[in-house]
Parts: structure tokens; sequence; C-alpha cells
């Protein structure tokens, strides 16, 4: 079987698969699945609640393996190099303010804690930015996009999966993506619902104009770019704060001020990326929960300086890994947050939905008809379970880190205030790896031989068998003062 996936191969490179794909959410899963099942030679239709696709928002991570199938999309690949970070820098301070870590290139913060300067695991983006940018390719694409449609019931029948819209209207397809995000209507038919639990945090996340500091001048002068050389060039900075049962993030751009603090829940925060709150709430408590050290007044300045309207208060819920993530017949699959939900801290939730699309794309192209596409959804499932299970412990052991920080320790190793980000996660390419691996997946799949016992490389820690875990156990755990047992193989 050709290993594609290796080299540039855009549109009009496969043949025609005869497959009708409806995509349903147009988060970064949706747009990457409608982008590449066009690519693959399927058909694609998209359905979005909204009336407009949202491009709002701060900033995330996107490891590497999210931005591997860039090399098919030359448009793409010249506006991401021209947004990204990749000149950033990085410091790290206490909450307080103290500086514990100067400021320098992320590369070189990299080598300080043991990872490759030449092969970052990925870099800081700003979501609007991102978003735009798949939306200008969808558009280049001409893909149809019907807006205000709100999906409410998906079926399947008759050897077709299928919604049902708010409004009564049905749709069909060969295969109904369901990248709809937490919460979405799939989960009746897949039968895959897992209950949220409070993990008694929030963040507080905000992202305005630069102009906005010129409230406060010294607050502009502290948090300002790095000057890069004598010329005054200037290059984006992130700063990080870390302090018990808190961490931060600041990113200083050209043009956008952003902020992150994590935070006690409050009556106020909710799993909403509209639930907006002032910034006077945030001033008012920002203290609680940190010890005997408040935060950095300077840090005060800066939310002060927010406009109103501009906070969110996202409460974060953990779940378990949901067990299903398909129909009974594999015409409606789940991708993305609707498959699986990562919290903001684990730096996966958007690499993992990329490659959740990039996988489903190249499983259909790869199944040789809409005959076989309950074989496709079954072998993409078993490339994805296990990995993200992974990932999202690894997230649930970055929060733990950054928000109960030893800072007697970190002061002498900054590789102490690094989250996690293995090898594992960011070597990782979900179009080679499923070219490569298809057939002995597929083989072993009709065999009835798990996935984690079979012979196809593992995209997850080398060693590790999976067992299903659940939040209770890690909370309760966390209250006992213990890490988090991440289990057995090679996780770094």
């Amino acid at each position: 079987m050709a290993v594609h996936g290796l080299e540039s191969e855009p549109v009009g490179s496969f043949p025609s698969s005869g497959i009708d794909v409806l995509v349903v959410g147009t988060g970064l899963a949706g747009l990457t699945a409608a982008i590449e099942c066009i690519r693959k030679g399927h058909n694609v239709r998209v359905l979005e609640r909204a009336a407009t696709i949202n491009t709002l928002g701060d900033m995330y991570f996107m490891g590497l393996p999210a931005t591997r199938f860039f090399k098919h999309w030359p448009e793409m690949k010249a506006e991401y190099d021209s947004i990204g970070l990749h000149n950033a820098w990085i410091q790290t301070f206490r909450h307080s303010g103290e500086e514990i870590v100067k400021p320098l290139y992320v590369n070189e913060r990299l080598k300080a804690a043991g990872l490759d300067p030449k092969t970052p695991p990925g870099t800081f983006q700003l979501r609007p930015l991102i978003y735009k940018m798949f939306v200008k390719q969808v558009e280049r694409l001409g893909i149809k996009i019907e807006f205000n449609t709100r999906v409410v019931d998906y079926f399947e029948e008759g050897g077709k999966g299928g919604c049902v819209t708010q409004e009564g209207k049905r749709y069909e397809a060969d295969v109904v993506i369901a990248a709809d995000g937490v919460g979405s209507k799939s989960q009746r038919l897949v039968g895959g619902q897992v209950r949220a639990v409070s993990s008694g945090r929030a963040m507080w996340r905000a992202a305005f104009p630069i102009e906005n500091l010129d409230k406060d001048p010294e607050v502009k002068e502290h948090y300002k770019m790095v000057t890069k050389n004598e010329g005054g060039e200037r290059e984006p900075i992130v700063r990080t704060f870390l302090g018990p049962g808190t961490y931060a993030m600041t990113l200083t751009r050209p043009d956008t001020m952003i902020w992150i603090i994590n935070h006690n829940a409050t009556g106020s925060s909710a799993e909403n990326w509209s639930n907006t709150i002032e910034p006077k709430e945030v001033l008012d408590t920002m203290d609680e929960g940190v010890g005997p050290n408040p935060w950095a007044p300077m840090m005060k300045r800066l939310i002060a300086c927010t406009p109103e309207k501009t906070i969110v208060n996202f409460e974060l819920l953990w779940r378990d890994p949901q067990p299903s993530w398909k129909s009974p017949n594999g015409r409606v699959v789940q991708i993305g947050d609707a498959a699986h939900s990562f919290l903001p801290a684990s730096g996966n939730g958007a690499t993992q939905a990329i490659e959740d699309a990039v996988s489903i794309a190249s499983c259909l192209q790869l199944c040789g008809g809409k005959d076989n596409i309950t074989e496709a959804v079954e072998a993409h499932i078993r490339f994805r379970f296990i990995r993200n299970a992974c990932a999202q412990k690894v997230g649930f052991s970055n929060a733990e880190l950054l928000q109960d920080t030893d800072w007697n320790k970190v002061k002498f190793d900054p590789r102490r205030a690094q989250p996690k980000h293995p090898k594992w996660v960011w070597e990782h390419d979900p179009e080679v790896y499923t070219y490569e691996n298809y057939s002995k997946n597929v083989e072993a799949m009709k065999k009835g031989i798990r996935f984690d016992e079979c012979d196809v490389p593992p995209n997850f820690p080398r060693g590790y068998k999976f067992e299903p875990w659940s939040i209770e156990k890690i909370m309760e755990d966390m209250r006992q003062g213990k890490s988090i047992d991440l289990g057995p193989g090679n996780w770094d």
C-alpha cells in the first residue's frame, strides 16, 4: 500500500471515492475534516448552528502533528508561517511578580527543559488568526456551509447516517462527522455520554486591542514586547506566572494583549465561551486561594485595563474517556471535543481535534468505497482512542504541575516549571501513520485483537496497556496529595 502524506499531494491527487460526507460543526475539527475530505476525494457538505463561523478567542498551543498536513495546502502553510509565534520569547515569574526564568526564545527554553530546540513540539497561536486561515481555505474550495442550522438529533438507517435540525429538516449522507463539540446531540445515538465533573477550577481569559494599555502607561511599558536588536525591532513574548493554586499567562503582540488566569471556580463560572464578566469581579476575588502572597500589582493593573464584556469566566469540567465515538453501524462518528474534551492546560485539544480530522478523512479514502465505511470508522477509532485517553491524562498532570508549583525546587531546575510535551505526542504524523498501518489495523480488528496488543506501532506511550480510568479516582488522589498515576510505559 502506498504511504501518502510524506510529500505534498494537493487537491486532485486522489480519485473520487463516491462517499458523501456531512460535517456538523465548524470548529477546528470540523473545518479540517471538510478540507481534508475534499482533498481525499469525498463529497462534502457542512452544517453550522450559528450565523457565522466564530473566529473570536485568545490563544492556544498547536502541536506539530496538527500542522503537518499544511504541506498539502501551500496557501495555508504560507499564512501559518506569517502569523505564527515562531519568534516568540517566554519568561516565567512567581504569581507575586518575582522573575524566576529570564526571557528566552521559546526554542532556547525548550533546550533548557531537555527538548530539541530544532524540533519544538508546537507553538502558541492566536485563535482568531488561525480560525480565519482555516475559513479562507474552506471558502477557496467552495465548500457549502449551511448556517443557522441547529442539529438537535442524529440517526442512521438504510445504510446512511443523518441528522435533524431544530426546524425538523432532515439531512442524510453516507457518513456524518459530528464535530459539534462538548454536548453533541450525537451522544444519544452513539451511547458515549459521560458525566461532566467539576474540577473546582475555572479560567479567566481575555484578548483585546493593545491600545487599551494606553490607559496605564506603566502597564504598557511593563508588558511590552522584547526588543530584539539595536534597530528597535520587537518580538512577541509569553509571560507565565506560577503559584500555589494558580497559574497565568500573558501574550503581548503588536496589536493584541492576551491574559489568562486559572482560579477557583466561582458562582459566575460556566462552560461557555460567551460567559463574560467584568474586570471588577476578577480584581475582587483573584487573591483568594493563592496563599499569603497576593497577585503582582502589575497583573491587577493589567486586568483593570481590560475592556468591558471581554473577560470569559470558563469553568473547567472534567470527563472520563468517552467509551464510544460511533453509532452502531458507524454511519455517525464523533471527532474533536464531541469525542474527547481536554483541559486548556493540556496543550492538546486543538492538536488532537485536527489529528482526528486527518485520520478519518484518510481512513475513508483507504476503505475502498461507501460499502466499507463501517470498517473505516472502526479503524479510525482504534487509531485514535488510546492516544487521546493518554493525552487527556497528560493534561490533568500538567494542570496539577502548573497550579501547585514548588518554587523551592523550580528556582534551581526550570524543567519543573515546564509542562509535559511528550515525544510520543509531537512526533506523530496522523496521515502517514494511517497509511502505514491501516491494513495491519484492520486485520487485527477482524481477528478481535486489541489495538494495544497488535503489531501496529503505538502512537501512545510505548509499553502502555489501556485500562479504564476515572476522574473520580484522579481527584481523590489529588485530594490526598498524590501525583497523578499516568500508568506504565514511557510517557516522556
